[in-house]
């Protein structure tokens, strides 16, 4: 192996895939043999039409005693109806049988935070300056209360 000063730098506009996977292969290498990553489950909870068809749902996973909200959609006929918040006390209540007290998501500005807020999440942290007016939340919302695994 070379010394770090015979390295050779490469910056992109873009994200080659073959050198991306080398990144993602060895970042999940290394997570893997420093932390018990098998024990991470996903979870999902969706709202289907009478012909079945998907029209919401909210997707993640849960690990220990967290639980994370990675996507929460709804049909736009269907939003400020109540759905969203049905999905996502359905999702919670899953992760709650799992053992989860902690829950977090990450929300734009332009999405729901608001939503959010009336289920008890608090903003832990806001970053600024994805575009003009738009920012990002990290949301928590925590319980207390005997854990209970299934």
């Amino acid at each position: 192996m070379h010394g770090i000063d015979d390295l050779a730098l490469s910056v992109h506009d873009d994200v080659p895939p073959d050198a991306a996977r080398v990144v993602d292969d060895g970042l999940g290498a290394f997570n893997a043999s420093a932390a018990p990553l098998h024990e991470v489950r996903g979870l999902s909870c969706f709202a289907r039409d009478a012909s079945g068809a998907v029209v919401g749902g909210a997707v993640g996973r849960t690990w220990g005693l967290c639980c994370e909200l990675q996507q929460l959609w709804v049909v736009p006929a269907l939003r400020r109806r109540g759905l969203g918040a049905r999905l996502v006390t359905g999702f919670e209540a899953r992760a709650r049988a799992r053992g989860c007290r902690t829950f977090y998501l990450e929300t734009f500005s332009f999405q729901a935070p608001s939503l959010y807020r009336s289920l008890g999440y608090e903003v832990r942290l806001t970053l600024r300056g994805m575009a003009p007016g738009i920012e990002k939340h990290v949301m928590v919302r925590e319980e207390a209360g005997e854990v209970a695994r299934d």
